[in-house]
């Protein structure tokens, strides 16, 4: 009789189990689409805003506790943050880390090290995104694992550096170069931080280690005074998410490919492309600026101290949000737009092509990884390629108006400006909608229809620029500002 009584209490149990999952879901999923967003979107958004509890319990019960716990804490939490958002698939992100593991402890600190990190954790990415791509945005488990990716490379990179002599290295690789042995848990940690393993930001074992030692706080010995700066950037993010919100229903990348986008005038289009490019980086901005909120409270957005000894709280931020709102130039938005993984790039991809002797290559493949490192639709690999041949352009045009007498004076004419900056950022953000588009719309039968639609314009006007602006420059720059420069 107690065996069935048992046995009933189980049934029980595990129904009760059963339908309390299945009311999570009815609940996540009708609030989702009362939102007008997908569910997969809303436990993002969820697991994003859980790192500000996760935080405060770190700072109160474990910021100076043994180091053996924060990693506990942080792989533990990480996981449950996968668990929640990818279910079983979690197991993606544990075996590379393992694998990861294992490499540097059985290769060490050896070339062959680096090069089978780069190839197995670009190859299982690329093969996640193979298997797995739809023509969609989709929120997968790819999305944090091209996170890890990185996050894994840079690690066997400066495991690599740290058995180097200290003299061989630049003061950066010195900065980055891991001198001990990292452990599993200390791995795992790493990987897992919650308050990046979503979407980010990149930051090195070395200022992880530190952040566990204690040592990230403008009070040594105390709790970092990081609350408020991590509030600024919050509300920040809050205030972007608000208009993400209220606008994107209204502002999408699906009406480029109707036909009643199609019957407007070329300028509508123009203009459309134009908002819509400005509006479609909010999601990003958003979810950085949430994400180094977190960062900077538990102290790992700690930067030292300014020249006059007041704390910085940027070591984690991916936006330069001013001078992405303000810049006229591309150039600007890349250097305010995705700040830790563009650094990333330049540091254990672009400056390791230093070989090559040729800088324009260098940048070139670099684009080359950060376009497959998206993912595999032709989008992003035409959206990188349109990023490419606009620097240039760009490169060619400040050199031009600086070194022509006639282009400088002109420039100068202080009543002008306002009407200068108004041109420059209506193309700034004309052809930055039109690199989105492929970068959004992901495959060539979509992009490639919304181009025809507006003539290839990008292309017909860069690539047309870069033609013309050699004899443009050989015209107006005389003999001897050639010759000055050749000097």
């Amino acid at each position: 009789m107690a065996s069935a009584a048992e046995g009933d209490v189980g049934t029980v149990a595990e129904l009760a189990k059963v339908l309390r999952f299945g009311f999570e879901e009815l609940s996540l999923n009708k609030l989702a689409t009362s939102l007008g967003a997908s569910e997969q979107a809303l436990r993002l958004i969820i697991s994003i805003f859980m790192g500000y509890p996760l935080a405060v319990f770190y700072r109160r019960y474990l910021f100076f506790k043994d180091t053996y716990l924060i990693h506990l804490f942080h792989t533990f939490t990480g996981l449950s943050i996968a668990y929640f958002n990818f279910g079983n698939q979690l197991y993606h992100s544990l075996l590379c880390i393992v694998l990861q593991f294992l490499i540097l402890r059985l290769m060490g600190r050896t070339v062959t090290a680096v090069l089978t990190t780069y190839c197995f954790q670009m190859a299982y990415l690329l093969a996640g995104y193979y298997y797995t791509a739809t023509g969609n945005y989709d929120i997968k488990w790819t999305m944090p694992h091209c996170v890890l990716t990185l996050k894994l490379i840079g690690l066997a990179v400066d495991y690599f550096d740290g058995g180097k002599d200290q003299n061989s290295l630049s003061s950066e690789q010195q900065k980055y170069a891991i001198r001990g042995v990292p452990s599993l848990l200390e791995v795992a940690g790493f990987s897992y931080f919650y308050g990046a393993f979503l979407v980010g930001p990149q930051f090195s074992m070395n200022h992880y280690m530190k952040l566990v030692q204690g040592q990230l706080t403008d009070t040594p010995g105390k709790i970092p005074n990081s609350t408020i700066p991590a509030l600024r950037r919050l509300s920040l993010g809050l205030v972007y998410l608000v208009g993400y919100t209220v606008l994107s229903p209204h502002i999408t990348e699906d009406y480029l490919l109707t036909e009643d986008y199609e019957n407007h005038p070329f300028w509508f289009r123009c203009m459309y492309m134009l908002l819509w490019g400005k509006f479609v980086l909010n999601k990003y901005v958003t979810c950085w600026l949430v994400t180094e909120g977190v960062c900077i409270l538990t102290g790992l957005g700690f930067n030292g101290f300014d020249e006059r000894g007041k704390a910085q709280w940027d070591a984690c931020a991916n936006m330069k949000v001013w001078l992405f709102e303000t810049t006229p130039r591309f150039t600007g938005t890349i250097a305010s737009f995705n700040i830790n993984t563009n650094a990333w790039v330049a540091r254990y991809f672009f400056k390791r092509l230093k070989f090559l002797g040729n800088k324009e290559l260098s940048q070139g493949l670099s684009l080359l990884f950060l376009a497959l490192w998206h993912g595999l639709h032709s989008g992003y690999l035409v959206c990188f390629q349109m990023e490419f041949l606009i620097v240039i352009v760009e490169r060619q045009a400040a050199s031009l108006i600086q070194e022509s007498p006639a282009l400088s004076r002109l420039s100068s004419i202080t009543v002008l400006q306002p009407f200068y900056y108004l041109v420059q950022q209506t193309i700034h953000w004309l052809f930055m909608g039109y690199s989105m588009t492929a970068f959004c719309l992901f495959t060539w039968d979509k992009w490639l229809k919304v181009y025809k639609s507006v003539y290839f314009i990008g292309h017909v006007f860069f690539l047309s620029l870069l033609f013309i602006l050699p004899y443009v420059h050989k015209a107006m720059v005389p003999r001897k500002e050639k010759l000055k420069k050749m000097g």
